[in-house]
């Protein structure tokens, strides 16, 4: 079986372009609001969505990340939501995935947490701190539920270990193109670049480049060589700062608007 994030992978190819993927945090800015975002997102053009499991001890997470967890945990959001929102994603016709910590998981259950994923209509997840030695039943539990099990690849991953991991990839490769947390950047690190040809070395899967981008620019200097661009924080960013709900969603809109742009400009 092909996953939904598999064949817009084979769509945008057809169409010579990158991905825009879009991260926000399930429950946040509200349970309501959240699934209006991902609307938002899907009218502007937006490839698929990541959405986020929000964990009270995020180790790739920057500060802006953090506070949106901690306002959608504060709410209540748990794994119930995590899946409503997931299915939100499916049913306005974006291919959607869980980014999620191992532990979450683990209390949830693996083999019922990669069977809920399917049930409603996910077609991934990535676990940035789940190492390929201890993914074994992980593997099994996606395999089973056919969804894609997405691991991370850092600037620092040595060539040895970048064929290993990659090898554990389904659907896409997530190449963490700065050492450090999530967050929006001014400029992108030149290393991004050297990563995805490294990895286009060793692996003929999608490779989609997360952490920083936050601009038309920038979205359009990584489309030039990625197949994907990942943007979370700089979403998130003007929801916080928005002050009102709906200032925060028209702020989304146009910057989702921008990025959509600035990927199918890059060739």
């Amino acid at each position: 079986m092909t996953t939904a994030l598999e064949q817009m992978f084979v769509q945008v190819r057809k169409e010579n372009r990158a991905a825009l993927i879009a991260y926000i945090p399930a429950g946040f800015p509200s349970a309501a609001g959240c699934k209006k975002v991902i609307e938002e997102f899907a009218k502007a053009g937006v490839d698929a969505v990541e959405v986020g499991f929000p964990y009270s001890d995020p180790v790739m997470d920057g500060p802006t990340i953090q506070e949106a967890a901690s306002i959608a945990l504060a709410a209540g959001t748990g794994a119930k939501e995590v899946f409503e929102t997931l299915k939100s994603a499916h049913e306005a016709g974006l291919p959607a995935l869980v980014m999620t910590y191992w532990n979450p998981i683990e209390k949830f259950g693996v083999s019922a947490f990669a069977a809920e994923m399917a049930r409603n209509g996910g077609s991934g997840v990535i676990t940035p701190d789940l190492t390929i030695e201890e993914s074994q039943e992980w593997k099994n539990a996606t395999s089973k539920a056919e969804i894609n099990s997405i691991f991370v690849v850092a600037l620092s991953t040595t060539d040895d270990r970048l064929v290993k991991v990659t090898n554990e990839c389904s659907g896409f490769v997530y190449a963490a193109s700065i050492m450090g947390v999530t967050g929006a950047r001014t400029s992108m690190a030149s290393g991004a670049h050297n990563l995805v040809s490294r990895i286009r070395k060793v692996s003929t899967l999608p490779i989609a480049v997360g952490l920083g981008v936050s601009t038309r620019e920038q979205a359009k200097e990584v489309a030039s060589y990625a197949d994907g661009v990942i943007v979370g924080s700089a979403f998130i960013k003007l929801l916080l700062e928005a002050k009102s709900e709906e200032e925060g969603l028209a702020a989304v809109a146009e910057l989702a608007k921008q990025l959509v742009a600035g990927v199918r400009q890059a060739r």
